[in-house]
């Protein structure tokens, strides 16, 4: 055995705490982990271990370091925040919160800690517990932009439009040639009903990034909704030509054709649609309905079928497909489906809020 090697085998924690303020990371790392077999219970140098082995990048082993510190000394100051980070770093943002937590507990007023928490159910797509943590911190840096585009977005995918709305206008006032916040900003005025706002957004968007994918289909679709199908039909050919894969492009064009009575290009369009993507709803119920009106009963149920598949708990598909059984003569497979549309409607009876209401307008219990 070399001299440095006994002397890593017999080192002390002073020995290891030199090397690492020294800047000699490996050695110090083999030094803690000297101390900790001939001290296999000492929490504190598994967590000195651990801050080298961050120090490393060594995430996922500083991790485990801070974990095991903490399964001796659940007292161990500043190895939460410590170990959130070290999750937090590799990504794991659900393993980071629980940590975090306690790290805030352990110190409410840290403004660190709260944003880290943040960010976390924010990567952990839990966007209403971000709010909450990110909110009070934007609210305090008014500069940070990926702070208020986090911020933002949790708000927008927590359907809370008039926050991201907020948001994504601060957002917009530091940079006007932001594509993505008005791209946002579109989607939180169309989920307010503000869709010659929603539209005013989009074309913003495509005056920036007027090459950018999704953004002529995202103007489209408003077009769309709005049921202004020659502007719609437009942007979804635009979009195509960015990305001749677009299936949603490809199915809404369809969609336009059939309303237009144009049923051999709506067919062809939807066939795309689906060859490229067989998962767009929408899609398969208008195959199913121009298949249907053509008295091509058994492509037709092929389509519904594939719809209810998608979603089992919407009756439309259910009850076009038990109209094209009833055309085919299968009674029994009629009845059925509209058996279950039947059923599907009670369901949602029951789940309205007034059949809960006494006449007195009190909740029965």
């Amino acid at each position: 055995m070399s001299a440095q090697s006994a002397a890593a085998e017999y080192a002390t924690p002073n020995q290891a705490m030199a090397l690492e303020q020294e800047g000699k990371l490996a050695e110090a790392e083999t030094a803690w982990r000297a101390v900790i077999r001939n001290h296999p219970k000492d929490a504190g140098a598994i967590a000195s271990l651990g801050v080298v082995l961050s120090k490393q990048q060594k995430y996922l082993e500083a991790a485990s370091a801070y974990r095991k510190a903490l399964s001796l000394d659940p007292r161990l100051p500043g190895i939460p925040l410590n170990l959130g980070l070290a999750e937090f770093k590799q990504g794991k943002f659900q393993a980071a919160i629980p940590p975090l937590q306690a790290a805030l507990k352990e110190n409410p007023n840290s403004a660190q800690v709260s944003i880290l928490l943040g960010f976390s159910y924010y990567g952990a797509k839990q966007f209403t517990e971000a709010i909450k943590y990110l909110q009070p911190a934007a609210a305090a840096d008014a500069t940070n932009t990926e702070l208020h585009q986090s911020l933002a977005e949790s708000c927008l995918w927590s359907r809370d439009y008039v926050c991201a709305s907020q948001e994504f206008q601060k957002i917009l006032q530091q940079n006007p040639n932001s594509a993505a916040a008005h791209i946002l900003m579109g989607e939180a005025l169309d989920g307010l009903h503000q869709p010659e706002g929603a539209i005013s957004e989009f074309q913003a968007a495509l005056r920036v990034a007027p090459k950018d994918p999704k953004i002529h289909f995202g103007l489209g679709y408003l077009y769309w909704k709005s049921r202004q199908y020659d502007n719609a039909d437009r942007e979804f050919k635009n979009e195509l030509v960015i990305d001749p894969k677009s299936a949603e492009s490809l199915a809404y064009l369809g969609d336009i054709q059939m309303k237009q009575n144009h049923s051999d290009a709506a067919l062809s369009y939807l066939q795309k649609a689906v060859q490229i993507n067989d998962t767009i709803r929408l899609a398969y119920i208008d195959m199913g309905t121009i298949l249907n009106e053509q008295e091509r009963y058994k492509e037709a149920a092929i389509a519904f079928r594939r719809a209810v598949e998608l979603d089992p708990t919407n009756p439309d598909a259910h009850y076009r497909l038990g109209r094209v059984y009833q055309a085919m003569g299968d009674t029994e497979e009629s009845k059925k489906e509209f058996a279950k549309v039947r059923e599907l409607h009670e369901k949602a009876d029951e789940d309205a809020l007034a059949p809960k209401m006494s006449p007195s307008g009190a909740p029965k219990p």
